[in-house]
């Protein structure tokens, strides 16, 4: 470990620096090693999600805080994988909420839902 003094906003702080193993599994070339095996139980994955799919629906989860600009899609609308659902602002930002799969609305948010991180705003049977 090294340590370091660091000065921020004229506050000076003592910090700890751990070295990096440059054989680790987070080394860039390791990562690259590593994600095809990452990707193979995600194939495994969708084989048992559309036998919940019908009864419950994919449910889609506000991914940060914030509030709902637009809503594309209403219950009873059939959506497409990659659809955008919802605009949702935050941090001044619009982002495009996805369809994470093929289906029909079964529940949506509405404009102007103030959302925090995780709250269910659609479910897609």
């Amino acid at each position: 470990m090294k340590k370091y003094i660091v000065t921020v906003n004229g506050t000076k702080y003592e910090v700890a620096v751990e070295e990096a193993d440059p054989n680790a599994v987070y080394a860039p070339a390791a990562a690259k090693a590593a994600a095809p095996k990452a990707e193979a139980p995600k194939a495994e994955a969708p084989k048992s999600a559309p036998a919940a799919a019908p009864t419950e629906g994919a449910k889609v989860n506000a991914p940060l805080p914030g509030n709902i600009l637009k809503v594309n899609f209403a219950v009873g609308d059939t959506v497409k994988k990659g659809d955008v659902l919802c605009i949702l602002e935050a941090m001044k930002m619009e982002n495009e909420v996805l369809a994470p799969c093929d289906g029909t609305v079964k529940s949506a948010t509405s404009k102007g839902a103030t959302v925090n991180t995780g709250d269910l705003i659609f479910v897609i049977g």
